[in-house]
């Protein structure tokens, strides 16, 4: 006799005593259905496409540089001073200056 005709006899004739017997022994139940629902579920979860949101971690976000120019560093120069307490003449002095000229000419800010 074919193990599969046992199988079979046992889904349609024992099904309710063989589950119970599978469960106590921890088997696997291998009656027709059982097993035809376990490949469903198989392919089901092949077939599941997973997504790259479980690994993707969001990132900072970079403060923007704002690039150079002569207003935004009247802007600054101005309130350095006043938040200082700096003489209007600071701007005008020749180590103030170059310390300005120093800075300008870097090329990847300061």
């Amino acid at each position: 006799s074919d193990i599969s005709t046992l199988r079979r006899h046992l889904g349609l004739k024992h099904e309710y005593p063989y589950r119970q017997w599978a469960k106590a022994n921890n088997f696997r139940s291998m009656i027709p259905k059982d097993v035809a629902e376990r490949k469903k579920a198989t392919a089901a979860a092949a077939a599941s496409q997973s997504t790259i949101n479980d690994h993707a971690v969001p990132l900072e976000p970079k403060a923007k540089v704002i690039p150079y120019s002569h207003e935004l560093f009247q802007q600054a120069a101005l309130e350095w001073l006043i938040e200082t307490d700096q003489p209007i003449s600071a701007l005008e002095h020749p180590k103030f200056q170059n310390m300005i000229s120093v800075a300008a000419r870097a090329t990847h800010g300061v």
